[in-house]
C-alpha cells in the first residue's frame, strides 16, 4: 500500500474536479492518506474520503486534538517544538507526512508559502506529487528540487522568499545557487 500526502492552502473551500478524481482513485486503489487537520484543503480533502467511508486515513495535527478530524480517524500528535507558533507550529507535523509518504497530492492556491514547502520536502526525498495549481489552472508533478524551482518560477519571487523563510536550514540548502 502506499502512503499519499494531501495536502494544501488552507484558503483552498473547494477542490478542483480532477483532484477529486484523483482522491476517488486513490480510495479505489486502497492507498493510505496522510493529511493535515487544517481549514482548507486539508479539511475538503478529509471531507470527501469521509464521504467514501474510507478507513486508510491517518490525520496529523500539533495541537493536543486535531482541528478536523472529519472521519474519526487515526490522529498522530506530532508536538511542534516549545515556544513555537504560527507557520512554525505546524512544520514538524508536515516534516513527519512527508518522510512518511510515497507520494503527495497537493492543492495549492498559487500562493501559500507552507503548501511550496510541502512539495519541496517530497521533491527533496525524490517522491512525486502531483500540484493542483489553482492560480493558473494547471496541474503538474514535481520528481526533484529542479521541478520544484521551475513550479516556483511561476509563482515569483515574493512567494520564493515567504518559502524560504519556512524552510530548515538543511532544506534551504537543497536549493541551487
Amino acid at each position: 500500500m502506499s502512503m499519499i500526502f494531501i495536502g494544501g492552502s488552507r484558503e483552498i473551500f473547494e477542490l478542483p474536479e480532477p483532484a477529486i478524481a484523483r482522491i476517488g482513485a486513490i480510495v479505489a486503489a486502497e492507498h493510505g492518506v496522510l493529511v493535515g487537520d487544517a481549514s482548507g484543503a486539508d479539511a475538503e480533502a478529509q471531507g470527501l474520503l469521509a464521504g467514501y467511508k474510507y478507513e486508510h486515513v491517518g490525520v496529523f495535527h500539533a495541537g493536543k486534538e486535531p482541528h478536523n478530524n472529519l472521519g474519526d480517524w487515526a490522529a498522530y500528535h506530532v508536538p511542534s517544538p516549545g515556544g513555537t507558533h504560527g507557520s512554525w507550529y505546524d512544520a514538524a507535523k508536515d516534516r513527519e507526512m512527508a518522510r512518511r509518504a510515497d507520494f503527495g497530492m497537493m492543492v495549492w492556491d498559487g500562493a501559500s508559502p507552507g503548501t511550496a514547502v510541502n512539495v519541496l520536502r517530497l521533491a527533496i526525498a525524490n517522491k512525486p506529487c502531483v500540484i493542483y495549481d489553482l492560480a493558473r489552472g494547471r496541474m503538474a508533478t514535481t520528481y526533484n528540487v529542479e521541478d520544484w524551482c521551475a513550479m516556483l518560477r511561476h509563482a515569483g519571487s515574493d512567494i520564493r522568499r515567504q518559502a524560504e523563510a519556512r524552510m530548515m536550514p538543511e532544506e534551504r540548502l537543497t536549493l541551487p545557487g
